[in-house]
């Protein structure tokens, strides 16, 4: 949808700051009708709320100028490589690593996302640096939140307030960008889509589409967030990874590409990835919960030895 719409209004960082603001103002409306109880932020709910607001905005933007850039499966090729961000960020944040053969796991799922899209030829250093930056806010993005999950940072703080308070502080940061970077750029482009010979829909239609495509993507990441709120951030970013298969398929029916064998392939490896993943990051788990449990046993039988000597 992102791709259709910049194809229309070459100009990602104002659509981009659009789709934040229609996500924003989407969360307030439920606020204000009571669907959703509102949100209170205490001194550090508002730093993480700016924090994370930042990085979900610049991700936001640099994704966009990845895809107006370049072809969808270009980006996704590079995004791919999210897993791998994730988890040294996650490393660093929490100061707690994984197993090694937890992170080797993380191979084929990039490789096979990665082969899934190589047919794409296509380069741009553009799109490729902003796919890589994109990569590193959105990590910061997910392990910030995290922390967030884990503190209390105010009233009715859950995984869907989060979402929105950090929306909404993204939307206000990313505004000047959007003055700065595209000008004028943007009107200019609408009255080409939209009125004379070049026209390709009406004023009513492409705000229809930009409107769409901002609750789509707010409702996309919310329900992100929500599975953020259960999972750890490395393995948000595996399954983020593995929805960008879903993505290279969905732009393939829309802009008519041929699906190749190799495709299919690629990702097979990267689903049977996903899978190791999964069993092996439990794997490690169970046998870290047994260790412990067993270091618990025997210091509380020491402990008995003790009481019993001093007896």
């Amino acid at each position: 949808m992102n791709k259709k719409l910049l194809n229309i209004l070459p100009a990602p960082v104002t659509v981009g700051t659009i789709q934040l603001g229609i996500g924003g103002l989407y969360a307030v409306s439920l606020w204000i009708t009571k669907l959703r109880a509102a949100p209170t932020l205490n001194a550090k709910g508002k730093e993480i709320a700016f924090k994370v607001g930042a990085y979900h905005g610049s991700g936001q933007l640099f994704s966009m100028v990845s895809l107006g850039a370049g072809p969808v499966s270009f980006t996704h090729i590079v995004k791919a490589l999210e897993p791998f961000f994730s988890a040294m960020i996650s490393g660093l944040v929490f100061g707690k690593w994984m197993r090694p053969q937890v992170y080797a796991t993380l191979i084929p799922v990039v490789g096979g996302v990665g082969y899934a899209c190589l047919k794409e030829r296509s380069f741009s250093w553009l799109a490729f640096w902003m796919a890589m930056s994109s990569n590193l806010s959105f990590a910061l993005r997910a392990v910030v939140s995290k922390t967030g999950m884990n503190n209390y940072i105010g009233e009715n703080m859950n995984a869907v307030n989060l979402f929105a308070v950090v929306t909404i502080a993204s939307f206000f940061l990313c505004i000047p960008a959007a003055l700065i970077s595209e000008k004028g750029l943007f009107m200019d482009v609408w009255a080409k889509a939209t009125t004379g010979n070049s026209a390709v829909m009406t004023s009513k239609e492409l705000t229809k589409s930009i409107i769409t495509s901002g609750l789509f993507h707010y409702l996309n990441n919310e329900v992100m967030y929500l599975a953020l709120s259960n999972v750890h951030p490395v393995t948000l970013a595996v399954g983020n990874t593995m929805k960008r298969v879903f993505i290279m398929v969905a732009s393939v029916l829309v802009f008519r590409n041929p699906v190749s064998v190799q495709a299919g392939i690629g990702s097979g490896i990267g689903i049977s990835g996903v899978l190791l993943y999964s069993l092996t990051k439990q794997f490690y788990e169970s046998l870290e919960r047994k260790e412990e449990e067993v270091a618990a046993n025997k210091g509380k039988g020491k402990g008995r030895r003790i009481r019993r000597g001093g007896k």
